[in-house]
């Protein structure tokens, strides 16, 4: 599956997070969290002893588990496959929220790992109307180029998880359940499986 520019963005979002800074003024709950979660994958990063090659899949997993607390992944997995979902057995459900999962966090590692080249990510604000919410940051690019970006949250508990993320309007779970309903018209579900399958084993 070929990806938009807007969904290429979303994979770009992660890393360029780790290096945020944030913008000037009181900041609630979903932007204080966020920044936690930033604040952990630069941790991870920066740690002296992860930096070897033999602690590679050490570092990848620590990482892995700081997206997983911030991420809804089965939720972005629902919305993108949309009116699909319904139709698919429980055993399903788990085999494309795993696939999915593993997709999206093999790209981000990707880009986490070496794909910083110096932008920096300003918190502009937050909005929030009872148990959901949006945080808006703008990427600024080397060539000084802002690029928007607003994630939407939910609240479970008192932790603010993302299920969306939007760059330059265009909507990850969007762009996804775009993809996934054209090729479900085309051919199967069996296929988009077996596509995910083939995505995740080749990275």
């Amino acid at each position: 599956m070929k990806s938009s520019n807007g969904c290429q963005w979303t994979f770009l979002l992660l890393p360029l997070l780790v290096f945020g800074i944030a913008a000037p003024g009181t900041a609630g709950e979903p932007t204080d969290q966020m920044k936690q979660t930033t604040d952990k994958i630069l941790s991870i990063l920066s740690d002296p002893t992860l930096k070897d090659s033999q602690k590679t899949e050490e570092r990848e997993r620590l990482i892995r588990k700081t997206l997983d607390e911030r991420f809804d992944w089965e939720e972005m997995a629902r919305r993108s496959l949309a009116k699909y979902w319904a139709q698919r057995t429980e055993e399903e459900k788990k085999e494309f929220v795993h696939l999915y999962t593993e997709l999206l966090e093999r790209t981000y590692m990707d880009k986490v790992v070496g794909g910083y080249s110096g932008e920096k990510v300003i918190y502009e604000g937050e909005n929030i109307e009872n148990d959901h919410g949006t945080l808006k940051v703008k990427i600024v690019t080397k060539k000084n180029t802002n690029v928007p970006v607003e994630y939407r949250l939910r609240k479970g508990g008192d932790q603010w998880i993302v299920y969306d993320v939007s760059i330059e309007g265009v909507s990850l779970v969007n762009n996804y359940r775009a993809q996934f309903d054209s090729i479900m018209i085309k051919v199967s579900y069996a296929n988009l499986v077996k596509m995910l399958k083939d995505k995740v084993k080749d990275r």
